[in-house]
């Protein structure tokens, strides 16, 4: 058995199959509900539990590289798994498989809105999804806890990232460049441990993939301006700028986004958009499809449905086409200087203070998912989204225990469970 190098090309000793991997990517896509959260748990347990391709610290190396990158981190790490065991093609493989199915499902209930309204069958069916998602997601963190939690350095990286971000509504790049920042500076090197800078071979495939890849992504756009010059340029031009500033995934940038959307382009009303969120947050796949969600509305307001799926496809290309350019061009260098201690320990550090943005994550969810209302209070220097305790669901709190216990305790399948719940919470919620 040879040795497994690394390299943009290298494939791993343990390394699956294509169809296999494409198989299992395919399952991730269907299946991935709840937000990153719920996708990173989802993928941890085919990837590292069940399968074995990728080791404990590899993935959370990953994850922490894709947390500092401006986009969806949960569909990056899957361009990242799917590069790390079969190069660009398993990236893009991977990747495209994680968006795809959600993709898919989020045009369908753009078309649907757009002809007819809310679809309240659609909704009370993801409902009992989510609340399902939320068992998975407390258990995905406390093993993601169990493993990167070691030291008191650690515990503290992690317990700050999540009242910083729970509590004091700081900035997501401040929080994970400070953990990278103490986790660097806690390193106990000797000179000679030092790790050698990357090789000028190493240096021009980026330049490289950054090359191809920014010309994938902005060529279009350039078209765009070109031969058309209205709204799918628009749509175009605003997610492209979207996709660079998206640091901490879909999260933390909503807010921006909804704002800009209603208020200055006037493309959606804001119920339009908060049903957009809605939607998005019930389908599989990262929550910024909801970017497909707007620009089909978008540009179905100007031209009806042909145009809607034109606007849905422009605003995907220009959220997910970068996503390729961070990964294939950044991932051999991570790949390849994660082994050095200083950035070993910053790593680390980010790692340890993921555990508190996915705890601050799962919250965020619960509170939405269980509680039909929440309020804000905004008293300097705290700014805490509370729920509203009169307005909790008492059928998403009853699915979320029944998932708890099936996924838990009998350990039943996962896409039993979805479905058993997802039946449920329409019944309930449609008698």
């Amino acid at each position: 058995m040879r040795k497994a190098t690394i390299g943009p090309q290298d494939v791993p000793e343990m390394a699956p199959s294509l169809p296999n991997l494409t198989r299992v990517f395919a399952r991730i896509g269907i299946l991935s509900f709840g937000g990153p959260a719920a996708q990173i748990a989802l993928m941890h347990r085919e990837v590292v539990e069940e399968r074995g391709w990728l080791t404990e610290a590899q993935y959370l190396r990953a994850l922490s590289f894709c947390m500092l990158l401006p986009g969806p981190e949960a569909m990056q790490l899957a361009t990242f798994v799917g590069w790390r065991l079969h190069g660009t093609l398993g990236g893009l493989i991977a990747g495209l498989l994680f968006v795809l199915p959600g993709a898919a499902v989020v045009l369908a209930l753009a078309m649907v809105y757009a002809a007819f309204g809310q679809v309240p069958l659609i909704a009370a069916l993801f409902m009992g999804v989510q609340a399902a998602v939320l068992a998975i997601v407390l258990h995905a963190l406390q093993r993601v806890a169990k493993k990167a939690l070691k030291g008191r350095l650690a515990w503290a990286l992690a317990a700050v990232a999540f009242a910083g971000l729970f509590a004091f509504n700081l900035p997501f790049p401040v929080i994970i460049f400070g953990a990278g920042i103490a986790g660097w500076l806690s390193a106990k090197i000797a000179p000679s441990q030092e790790a050698a800078l990357p090789t000028p071979g190493l240096v021009s495939h980026a330049l490289q993939q950054a090359m191809v890849w920014g010309a994938i992504w902005l060529i279009p756009l350039g078209v765009l301006w070109a031969l058309e010059g209205g709204i799918l340029f628009e749509i175009g031009l605003f997610f492209s700028q979207l996709a660079v500033v998206t640091f901490g995934g879909a999260y933390a940038v909503l807010a921006w986004m909804t704002q800009a959307v209603v208020q200055e382009k006037g493309w959606l009303s804001l119920p339009q958009m908060i049903d957009a969120l809605g939607l998005a947050e019930t389908t599989p796949g990262p929550l910024i499809l909801v970017t497909e969600f707007v620009g089909y509305l978008a540009a179905h307001g100007v031209g009806g449905w042909g145009l809607g799926i034109a606007g849905a496809v422009t605003a995907l290309w220009m959220t997910f086409a970068p996503c390729f350019l961070w990964i294939f061009a950044g991932a051999p260098f991570i790949e390849r200087l994660a082994h050095a201690p200083r950035l070993s320990a910053a790593l680390a550090g980010i790692t340890a203070a993921v555990v508190g943005v996915i705890a601050n994550l799962s919250i965020w969810f619960a509170v939405h998912v269980l509680f039909d209302r929440t309020r804000i209070v905004d008293a300097f220097p705290l700014h805490l989204v509370l729920p509203d305790v009169s307005s909790l669901d008492p059928i998403a709190l009853g699915l979320g225990l029944l998932a708890a216990f099936l996924i838990l305790w009998r350990h039943w399948p996962l896409p039993g469970v979805l479905a058993l719940t997802a039946i449920l919470s329409a019944a309930a919620r449609l008698m």
